[in-house]
């Protein structure tokens, strides 16, 4: 398994989560690692990606403000915080990495963790 997904869970509007994203030692050596998200019937969403070349970081429209996309290389994990948390966050969140730059293929997935805001 390239990727792990952790931290989702059921929490109430205005609360606050932290999503972590372990990964494997060759997937870790990618250039750009994102997170993404799935509602039920809606198309998969890129929220935030982060590009180890300066640590540049990108956010879609829907998480600036709100959205923290950070990543620990010593640890080899990803990070999503996510502040006021709305019921439109609920999603599948799911963490991928490209090897080039952030608007190439990503082509690798973690199986994803949930989060419910209701």
């Amino acid at each position: 398994v390239q990727l792990v997904e952790s931290g989702g869970g059921s929490v109430q509007t205005g609360g606050s989560l932290k999503l972590s994203c372990s990964s494997s030692e060759y997937t870790s050596r990618s250039n750009c690692m994102g997170w993404f998200r799935q509602a039920p019937g809606k198309e998969r969403e890129g929220v935030a990606m982060f590009d180890s070349h300066g640590g540049t970081t990108y956010y879609s429209n829907s998480a600036k403000g709100r959205f923290d996309i950070s990543r620990d290389s010593a640890k080899r994990t990803l990070y999503l915080r996510i502040d006021n948390l709305r019921p439109e966050d609920t999603a599948m969140y799911y963490c991928a990495a490209a090897p080039g730059a952030c608007d190439a293929s990503f082509l690798f997935w973690g199986q994803g963790t949930q989060v419910t805001v209701s």
